[in-house]
């Protein structure tokens, strides 16, 4: 692994490639964050975060929708402001739709998504009024007809097609026929579709797949996108429904590693252009609307993740740094065994680059963040910045790990720096446990 490169947020797309920029976070002194807010702590440029939304609905044709995937990152601060970039939200809990609402977001514009919703949940989202709940399985469609026949709404949905998964995390899946945790097998789910035509409690307008995570291939995500609606337009021929929208989810990928190319967005959205003129030329798809679902696209170079050294061991050559934060608040290396671009964030003279390991407080061999970074020679004191954190970083950690206190999250807009979650201590967890007087 090389060290974080400076001026990222000079390069690739427009200038929208990452929070760090001559040593600075979101333009701000990360040593002045750090002395504000402590360490560890998440921040985030929500100004960046908008000019990731503005670059991908530049290159997208007629027709097409964008719903932030809040799986990625369900910070309240962070949803308003992707809400007040225009585009919408797809949820995947009860939680995250009170969270979207809360967020101000028209319940028009939220997709309900996920396996195992319970009947509280779906009774939510019928009763909140969104715009379209993805069904997972011909049970799940009935409990959702017996749920909306309760009220005077007749709720939109899509059926979720199945998709092969050969290859594991953040890889590419291959839409298929089996049967599995995500979605139903196409003879299944055309079952479903026809048994959801003549409901009078839901409305079938389409079909969902989640197609890939992570990919930075456009005509890979042109392909699926092409292939869905493909599906789509069979479903709404065998059942004689007006196909209004497929979602084709989310999977637009951002680099994690230096020499890693980014997504080319203008030949993503030239082969979703081409597209779009075919399907015009079709009577059975000139009116249909495709929803992408990005998560990690919009926010993950947005965010850096920053804690102190709190000691150095080892020989100068080889140094072993330990942090004031780890895998209990940035998980997705051990989780999927991938690194985040590392920076030493040190303001005094330039130092040799030494191989260096860099590790969190935690009792346990897998809060490494790297074994092999070139980087400045830490010193105590120090701070480091994992880059790209801003896509399942606080949200997929696991806090609770050893009694540590959370990180904060701090947002900057327009140059300006704002506590957006604060720090909860172990004392106040403990606080709301009960040791029972038997």
């Amino acid at each position: 692994m090389t060290p974080a490169s400076t001026d990222r947020s000079t390069t690739g797309v427009g200038g929208i490639d990452g929070i760090l920029d001559a040593g600075h976070l979101a333009g701000l002194s990360p040593a002045a964050l750090a002395e504000e807010f402590g360490t560890p702590f998440f921040v985030y440029d929500l100004d960046l975060i908008g000019r990731r939304v503005e670059a991908l609905r530049a290159v997208l044709p007629r027709g097409f929708r964008i719903a932030f995937a809040v799986k990625a990152n369900p910070s309240l601060a962070v949803l308003a402001h992707l809400r007040s970039c225009g585009v919408g939200a797809d949820v995947a809990s009860g939680g995250e739709l009170e969270t979207a609402l809360r967020a101000g977001f028209d319940p028009a514009l939220i997709a309900m998504t996920g396996p195992g919703k319970r009947d509280a949940e779906l009774a939510a989202a019928v009763e909140a009024g969104i715009g379209v709940i993805t069904v997972e399985s011909p049970g799940e469609l009935r409990r959702l007809e017996s749920i909306a026949a309760a009220t005077a709404r007749r709720q939109p949905i899509l059926l979720r097609l199945a998709v092969t998964d050969d290859a594991g995390l953040e890889t590419v899946r291959i839409i298929g026929g089996v049967e599995g945790k995500f979605g139903m097998p196409l003879e299944t789910l055309m079952e479903a579709a026809r048994a959801a035509a003549r409901s009078e409690h839901v409305e079938l307008i389409g079909v969902h797949a989640f197609g890939a995570s992570n990919v930075r291939d456009a005509e890979q995500l042109a392909a699926h996108v092409s292939e869905l609606v493909g599906i789509g337009r069979r479903v709404a021929a065998e059942t004689g429904i007006r196909l209004r929208l497929v979602d084709a989810g989310g999977g637009l990928g951002i680099p994690y590693s230096d020499g890693e190319r980014p997504l080319d967005l203008a030949r993503f959205g030239r082969r979703l252009g081409e597209m779009r003129a075919r399907w015009d030329a079709d009577e059975a798809l000139a009116g249909m609307e495709i929803l992408l679902e990005p998560g990690r696209f919009l926010v993950g170079p947005a965010c850096a993740y920053v804690a102190r050294v709190v000691d150095v061991k080892g020989p100068d050559s080889a140094p072993v740094a330990i942090l004031d934060g780890g895998i209990n608040h940035l998980l997705r290396p051990a989780l999927v065994g991938s690194e985040h671009r590392l920076a030493v964030l040190a303001t005094d003279a330039v130092r040799a680059l030494v191989r260096t390991t860099v590790a969190g407080p935690l009792c346990t061999g897998i809060d490494v963040f790297t074994t092999e970074a070139m980087l400045p020679r830490p010193r105590v004191g120090d701070l480091v910045a994992a880059l790209d954190a801003g896509a399942y970083g606080f949200t997929e950690s696991m806090p609770f790990f050893l009694s540590h206190p959370t990180p904060v999250e701090v947002a900057v807009h327009n140059g300006r720096a704002q506590l957006i979650r604060p720090r909860i201590t172990p004392a106040e967890l403990l606080d709301r446990q009960i040791n029972p007087d038997w």
